[in-house]
C-alpha cells in the first residue's frame, strides 16, 4: 500500500505561499533556509508571509485573522500550497487546510520530500521510507476521512475494530519491517568497520551544514565524482574514499549527509546507520562555509546534532571552505582553523597535513595483558579502542589499540605496559 496522501510530494513548479510565524519565546526556525529548502524542493514560492504569536493558536497555530489574509493572497497568486516553517499537530494541520481549501506542508514534511528525492540508494531509500512511516505515524487522522468505519460481523461482540486502527497495526508493520531492513544494513556497516580496524586504517568523516561544500571538498580531496550543487541536501547518499595521508598513511574518507537547524528526530533515528559512521570515526573534518554570515550559529547547530547522536567528543578539524569568498577581515577573525577553497583547490595541501598530524595523535599502540587481567581487557574494548587481539603462548593477550594523549594517559593510570605498534 502506498504511504498516506500527505507524502504525494508537490509536482516540479507548483505554486507555493511560504508561511514564517514568529511565536514569542521559542527558538523559531530561520526563515531565509526555510526559502532555500523550498528552493531545493523545486517549489515556485510566490509569496512570502509572515505572522507574529504569543502563543500557538489551538485551532489553526495561527489567529483567524491571518487565516482570512492567506485565503486571499492564495486567490491572488493562484498558489495551492502553504509551506510554513513550524511543526503543527495533526488537529491545527487538517483545520488550517480545510479553512484555506489547500494543502498545506510542515517543515519536516518539506525535509522529508527533499530526501525522498534525493535518496539514490538502496540504504538511503530505505531510510527515507522509515522517516516517512514515522512521521505517517503520527499524523494518521489527517489522512483519514472514516474513521468512523468498522469492522463488525455475526458473533462477533461490539462494532469491531476501527478502520484508523487497522492502519494503524497496517503501518506498524511497514516500520517494523523497513526497521529489520536498517538493521541487516547496519550489520554490514559494523562488519566492514571492523575489517578497517583490523587493518589499522584510521576513518575521517566529512560533517557540516547543509550547502557548506562538503561534497565538493570530498570531491577535490579523493577525486570522487560525488554530486554538489548549490542546494540543500544535494548530498544524501554517503560515500567513501581511501586516500593517502601525510603522516597517517592510508585513510578512509567518508561524505555525511549535511544537518540543518532543527534537524527533525525521526530523521535521525532513521539515518542512525549512517551516522554510526560518523560516531565511530577517529577525525571529524568540520565543514564550514566561511561566506555564510550565519557560520557561527551553523557551527553550533551541527554540534548540537552531533551531541545528539554521540559524536560531541570524537577529536574535530574545522575546515573553513569558500575562501575565495570571504573578506580579508573574516579571515584574520577566525583564528585555529584551515582555510580552504574546494572550487579553486586554495588551502587543501595544509588541509591533508593537518589532517595527518591529528590522526597521528591516534597511532596504533600495543598492550599486553596477562590472561587473568580481564578487567582491563573489558574497559579497553569498551572503549571503542581495540582493533586487533592475538592470544599468546603463555595465555597472555596483545592488543592493538588506538589511543589519542588523554586515552592513552587513562592506559598507564592502570599500569599498563603500553608500546608504539610497528
Amino acid at each position: 500500500m502506498p504511504l498516506p496522501m500527505l507524502f504525494e510530494r508537490p509536482e516540479s513548479g507548483d505554486k507555493a505561499v511560504l508561511l514564517h510565524v514568529e511565536v514569542h519565546g521559542k527558538d523559531n526556525p530561520d526563515q531565509a533556509e526555510f526559502a532555500e529548502l523550498a528552493r531545493s524542493a523545486q517549489i515556485d514560492v510566490v509569496h512570502l508571509a509572515s505572522a507574529k504569536r504569543s502563543s500557538p493558536h489551538p485551532r489553526w497555530f495561527v489567529g483567524s485573522g491571518k487565516v482570512d489574509d492567506l485565503k486571499a493572497v492564495l486567490q491572488w497568486a493562484g498558489a495551492s500550497l502553504i509551506l510554513i516553517n513550524h511543526e503543527l499537530s495533526p488537529g491545527q494541520q487538517r483545520n488550517l487546510e480545510q479553512a484555506l481549501n489547500c494543502r498545506l506542508i510542515t517543515r519536516t514534511e518539506l525535509i522529508l520530500t527533499i530526501f525522498a528525492e534525493r535518496a539514490r540508494s538502496h540504504e538511503g531509500q530505505l531510510q527515507v521510507e522509515l522517516a516517512q512511516l514515522k512521521h505517517a505515524q503520527t499524523r494518521l487522522v489527517r489522512g483519514w476521512t472514516h474513521l468512523d468505519r468498522q469492522k463488525g460481523g455475526i458473533g462477533m461482540r461490539g462494532a469491531g475494530e476501527k478502520q484508523i486502527e487497522l492502519d494503524q497495526r497496517m503501518l506498524s508493520a511497514r516500520v517494523k519491517g523497513t526497521e529489520q531492513k536498517l538493521q541487516n544494513v547496519a550489520r554490514r556497516r559494523r562488519q566492514n568497520r571492523r575489517s578497517r580496524n583490523r587493518q589499522g586504517t584510521p576513518t575521517v568523516s566529512l560533517v557540516g551544514y547543509t550547502n557548506a561544500g562538503k561534497s565538493t571538498l570530498f570531491n577535490a580531496i579523493t577525486q570522487a565524482d560525488v554530486f554538489a550543487q548549490d542546494l540543500l541536501f544535494a548530498t544524501l547518499d554517503p560515500t567513501t574514499r581511501k586516500i593517502e595521508v601525510p603522516g597517517a598513511g592510508n585513510v578512509v574518507m567518508t561524505d555525511t549527509v549535511g544537518f540543518v537547524s532543527a534537524l527533525p528526530h525521526a530523521l535521525v533515528e532513521a539515518f542512525k546507520a549512517t551516522l554510526e559512521e560518523v560516531v565511530h570515526s577517529d577525525l571529524l573534518l568540520h565543514v564550514v562555509d566561511g561566506s555564510d554570515p550565519l557560520h557561527e550559529d551553523r557551527i553550533e547547530q551541527v554540534q548540537a546534532v552531533l551531541d545528539e547522536i554521540g559524536a560531541g567528543e570524537v577529536p574535530t578539524l574545522i575546515a573553513v571552505n569558500k575562501v575565495d569568498l570571504m573578506d580579508t577581515e573574516l579571515r584574520t577573525m577566525l583564528g585555529n582553523t584551515t582555510l580552504v577553497s574546494a572550487l579553486t583547490g586554495q588551502g587543501i595541501i595544509q588541509l591533508l597535513d593537518s589532517v595527518g598530524a591529528a590522526l597521528g595523535v591516534v597511532a596504533p599502540h600495543q598492550v599486553v595483558l596477562s590472561a587473568r587481567d580481564g578487567r582491563n581487557r573489558a574497559w579497553l574494548y569498551q572503549s571503542g579502542a581495540v582493533l586487533d587481539e592475538t592470544m599468546l603462548t603463555d595465555g597472555s593477550v596483545r592488543l592493538t589499540v588506538r589511543a589519542d594523549d588523554k586515552l592513552l594517559g587513562q592506559i598507564r593510570q592502570r599500569r599498563v605496559h603500553v608500546e608504539t605498534a610497528h
